[in-house]
């Protein structure tokens, strides 16, 4: 039995898995809202007393949204410290990996079904190139799969806080209303939940929002997207292609810096639930637009992961990796 968990900025999943023949086998779950508690250990506590057991388990492995330094890791969006030592406390074995939940995720391609997956573009896969993972949520996370010794190994990174790189005269007002604002624009601040209520705010100047008016933060970009999707409000309509496009301009970058020729997969909560907006070409323009290299990236297989549970699934491939001492 091995313990795997995906600790995210608004949600926490902790999950018991076995052996199975193709991928771990699912034996239970939970899902905690990761704010409501004070610590890591505090949600493993309740977990163990929703599925009425100990933590006697071969391995464990957590994905946390934010790097992973010296085994420990700060959470960018929470402000909670984990580190291996603290799970060590709580867990009856030594084989515990930290990763980040990019990393996490990138787990999970190798044992995804067919209905896991949506393509957005088929592309030529290479069997023995790299793979790349990139995932907008709470925040932006990037992880590479470099072809090592005949499997894809994930590293992590920390890519959402990188520089935003405008293209259009409309992205370039919108890094000067990010710089004014945060002091600098990084891809983050424009790709993400957050990111597209920045973009909102910014087609939205002088302008009031039935779609978001008295809604809280949190709930604003979900209003925000249906708005866009079902066309009801033009400004709305502007963000979410802005947004869509700034997605997959950054997507292609990711393909170009970790040469993706084994696919580049789109993750996190927000791509299923505009799948529409990305299938509707203007991700995979902006995408491909990579001159001398648009050749390159135009062979890349593209997908998006429509699995709402990726991560902890691809922590759970991980503790069985670790258990088996890989």
């Amino acid at each position: 039995m091995i313990l795997a968990g995906d600790l995210g900025g608004t949600k926490t999943l902790l999950g018991l898995f076995e052996r199975g023949e193709q991928r771990p086998q699912h034996v239970s779950s939970r899902a905690y809202p990761t704010q409501e508690f004070t610590s890591f250990t505090a949600i493993l506590d309740a977990f163990a007393r929703d599925v009425g057991r100990g933590f006697a388990v071969d391995a464990a492995a957590v994905g946390v949204a934010g790097p992973i330094v010296d085994q420990r890791a700060s959470l960018t969006n929470v402000g909670w410290n984990v580190s291996v030592a603290e799970m060590a406390g709580r867990l009856e074995t030594s084989r515990i990996a930290l990763l980040n939940d990019l990393q996490a995720m990138a787990y999970s391609v190798g044992v995804l079904d067919a209905d896991e997956i949506v393509v957005l573009q088929r592309g030529e896969r290479r069997a023995r190139g790299n793979a790349a993972v990139i995932a907008a949520g709470t925040g932006l996370g990037q992880a590479y799969l470099h072809f090592v010794q005949g499997r894809l190994v994930p590293f992590a990174s920390e890519g959402g806080h990188a520089d935003f790189a405008p293209r259009t005269d409309r992205e370039y007002g919108l890094a000067r209303m990010l710089r004014d604002r945060y002091g600098r624009a990084e891809v983050e601040q424009v790709i993400s939940g957050p990111g597209l209520v920045n973009i909102h705010r910014f087609t939205h100047v002088g302008q009031e929002c039935d779609a978001t008016h008295g809604l809280a933060p949190a709930d604003q970009p979900a209003a925000i997207s249906e708005a866009g999707l079902t066309e009801r409000c033009p400004r709305c309509v502007e963000a979410l292609h802005m947004f869509v496009e700034a997605y997959g301009a950054e997507a292609g970058n990711l393909g170009l810096r970790g040469v993706a020729t084994a696919g580049l997969f789109v993750g996190g909560g927000i791509a299923p639930k505009i799948l529409p907006a990305l299938q509707n070409g203007r991700f995979m323009e902006a995408f491909r637009a990579k001159p001398p290299m648009d050749e390159l990236v135009s062979a890349m297989p593209v997908q998006v992961i429509v699995n709402p549970d990726a991560g902890l699934l691809g922590a759970a491939v991980a503790a069985l990796d670790l258990a088996a001492g890989h």
